[in-house]
């Protein structure tokens, strides 16, 4: 998730933005619509005027019909076509309302004026895309079509909701587009990471991304410079180390005293395992890719590390099962392994070390004194406990180097006169 985290918020911000705008457009159609139809149902005035009228007076339906045409209403008379408007029809609006009539009567031989108030309750229907109204009160009942009222459009509301809508879905889009070369520049950037030396961040664009993209071949280029100058400087300084080594190894065989010879022996051959070191070191630090691991089995990988160590094959005890593979270089994870041997029996009484899995992970015990410091004095190069040893303290700094190499790491831990080290 946190990969696209940048993506997620652009999409998240389009669907909030999306949402929001239909909402609003949704209550304003609502909204539009109910006013609409309130200005619809405004015209039932006059139609109950005329129609008051019409029944104070009594006045033939003929002229009822006559003075409705006059505003557009059309009485609509035919019974099968009411009763199926009445059930069909769509109930746009419904309100009931007090009428006054007032009626004029003679008693007594004068003149007086009756007031009557009388219950009227008004339906605005829709249907077959005409409007009608329809006027009750308790003793009578008319349906007025207005020949005028069309039924609400939404079309100009849709046109409006889905212009705005088109114009944000291609800004999102095009804001999309623009974030594509920003992802794109991410996995180069970790294949990069992943060793890929010769990965190109060049581009042609001349935004921010791009020019971010061109400053990363610039550094790409730098970097790979760097590298290529010390790898060169290093395996030069130690192939030129070798060759005085080698001959001071031969010019040391003509020495007369044997003292002499034991111990400029034993100086040149420190030496050619301090620049071997030192090879193994830069090999790991310039691993750049994963071209030369493949799949092995571990018991292979573990005797291979034993006739390197060459030691005896009593001194190591192998209890790790034989269907047990992993992926590694051979080469580099042997001399891991040769290493915890090597340290294993160098500082264990009974010079003896044990091999074995614990939870998937492969293990290295040996008896003797807890660790004096903690393990993370030891990775770093050039320390040790007994400078008396035949050491230059880089056994298990180069082992931690390998080991991160390969996505794991080394830990320890001290249980009943026991020391395991552990590849984790």
């Amino acid at each position: 998730m946190r990969q696209h985290s940048v993506l997620l918020t652009v999409l998240f911000a389009m669907v909030v933005t999306l949402v929001s705008v239909s909402l609003v457009f949704w209550e304003f159609y609502k909204l539009n619509k109910q006013q609409y139809i309130d200005n619809m149902f405004s015209q039932y005035s006059t139609m109950n005027q005329i129609y008051r009228e019409h029944l104070q007076r009594k006045s033939p339906e003929i002229m009822l019909e006559a003075n409705l045409a006059v505003y557009d209403l059309r009485v609509e008379k035919n019974r099968d076509n009411q009763k199926i408007i009445l059930r069909n029809g769509k109930l746009l609006k419904q309100e009931g309302f007090k009428t006054i009539e007032q009626e004029v009567k003679l008693h007594a031989q004068h003149l007086f004026t009756q007031k009557t108030v009388k219950d009227l309750q008004v339906s605005m229907l829709q249907f077959d895309k005409k409007i009608y109204f329809y006027l009750q009160t308790k003793e009578n009942a008319i349906l007025i079509q207005d020949e005028k009222l069309k039924p609400y459009k939404y079309w100009s509301v849709m046109y409006s909701y889905s212009t705005i809508i088109g114009v944000l879905s291609i800004s999102f889009f095009l804001i999309l587009q623009r974030l594509r070369p920003l992802i794109l520049l991410r996995r180069k950037i970790a294949q990069f990471g992943n060793g890929n030396m010769n990965i190109s961040f060049k581009t042609g664009g001349s935004d921010e991304i791009a020019l971010v993209a061109n400053e990363l071949e610039a550094t790409k280029n730098k970097i790979n410079n760097l590298l290529e100058s010390r790898t060169l400087f290093l395996r030069n300084l130690m192939h030129e180390l070798k060759t005085p080594i080698a001959k001071g190894t031969i010019a040391t065989q003509m020495l007369d005293s044997e003292k002499q010879r034991n111990r400029f022996t034993s100086i040149f051959g420190r030496l050619e395992s301090l620049v071997t070191e030192f090879a193994l070191i830069e090999e790991v630090t310039s691993l750049d890719d994963k071209r030369d691991f493949k799949e092995y089995r571990l018991v292979d990988i573990i005797d291979g590390a034993i006739d390197m160590a060459m030691v005896e094959k009593n001194s190591v005890t192998i209890d790790v099962q034989t269907s047990i593979k992993i992926t590694a270089n051979y080469r580099l994870y042997t001399t891991a392994i040769k290493n915890m041997i090597d340290n294993g029996i160098k500082y264990s009484p009974d010079a003896h070390v044990r091999i074995l899995m614990i939870d998937n992970e492969l293990c290295f015990e040996s008896h003797g004194e807890c660790i004096a410091h903690p393990l993370k004095y030891y990775i770093e190069p050039f320390t040790k406990d007994n400078p008396s040893k035949n050491s230059f303290g880089l056994g298990l700094y180069l082992v931690d180097s390998i080991l991160k190499a390969h996505g794991e790491v080394l830990a320890h831990e001290y249980d009943n006169g026991v020391n395991r080290f552990i590849f984790a």
